[in-house]
């Protein structure tokens, strides 16, 4: 068995770590409002992928492929809330007194806006068709596949927060907050159109 689970680790860990709507997310959130206050963030991002893991474990991954519609109403949802966030970042303050009427994404927010992550469905389609561990029963392999990913997608998402929180205290200078903000504006709107390609 452990043959088997190695592989799935260690897609795990190279697809949660790097760049996406929910890292960008994070890391942003973790500047704006530090980490503690992105905990429910990064709980929703997990739990959120987690429920998509089962679903796609349990074969819905497959008829969202074969439904090009959805396909296409997934692409388009989630590259609208990611140019949404991008005009939004444009202007981000980074000073606690003046975002104090701002509220970062909530735990069913962040679960929630898993369904409209393209890349989070990419993550859970491939690794289901590709790494789900030959058990029996089937609820004992889906089980184990869920836990195996999801112990190692909240670390790593975890980082991006983390990496937010630290950015947040070398960013008191106006010129550095221009800059990160147009670098994060670059990248979200990056990854809205990437998800196009």
């Amino acid at each position: 068995m452990l043959a088997s689970l190695l592989p799935l680790a260690v897609f795990a860990f190279v697809s949660s770590i790097t760049p996406g709507p929910n890292n960008i997310m994070l890391t942003s959130s973790g500047i704006m409002f530090g980490f503690n206050r992105t905990i429910p963030h990064m709980l929703g991002v997990t739990f959120g992928f987690g429920v998509m893991l089962v679903l796609c474990a349990a074969g819905i991954g497959s008829l969202v492929l074969a439904l090009p519609a959805s396909h296409v109403i997934l692409k388009t949802l989630g590259s609208g809330y990611l140019l949404y966030l991008a005009w939004k970042l444009r202007n981000m303050s980074f000073k606690s007194e003046a975002g104090g009427h701002r509220k970062p994404m909530t735990f069913l927010g962040a679960s929630a806006f898993q369904a409209a992550n393209p890349k989070a469905w990419i993550m859970a389609i491939t690794s289901a068709s590709a790494f789900l561990p030959p058990l029996e029963p089937i609820w004992l392999s889906i089980a184990i596949y869920c836990l195996v990913f999801c112990v190692i997608n909240l670390p790593c998402v975890s980082v991006w927060a983390g990496a937010g929180s630290v950015l947040r205290r070398y960013l008191a200078q106006p010129l550095w907050q221009r800059v990160f903000c147009t670098v994060m504006v670059l990248l979200t709107i990056y990854s809205a159109v990437s998800i196009w390609l």
